[in-house]
């Protein structure tokens, strides 16, 4: 199964989307967006930049758990994972949004 970007609005009147993998978990989450249009130029924006070599920084939080954040080619952060508990599972995470991300097909729920 293909992963789906879901966009969403929030209760603020922002919108956000998330990457799910095929499995339906949440690999990747947005910032908030004022407007509709600006968090799909963010989807496309992972979409291209999810398979470049360098776009992904693995990061250790205060807690000691591992997340990942995928950056723009300007070096905006354009998306974070969830906390994992290994850095292994968090490089998987990586891998899983390189292989979701191009083809992801949008559910838009805005």
């Amino acid at each position: 199964m293909a992963g789906k970007f879901h966009l969403t609005k929030a209760s603020n009147g922002q919108y956000h989307f998330n990457l799910n993998a095929g499995n339906g978990e949440t690999i990747l989450s947005s910032e908030l967006y004022k407007a509709r249009d600006s968090a799909l130029n963010g989807i496309e924006s992972v979409r291209s930049n999810a398979p470049r070599e360098g776009a992904f920084e693995q990061r250790t939080a205060s807690n000691g758990k591992f997340y990942f954040v995928l950056k723009a080619t300007n070096g905006q952060v354009i998306g974070q994972s969830q906390m994992y508990a290994s850095a292994a599972s968090a490089s998987a995470g990586v891998e899983s949004v390189k292989k979701n991300a191009p083809d992801a097909t949008l559910v838009d729920d805005a």
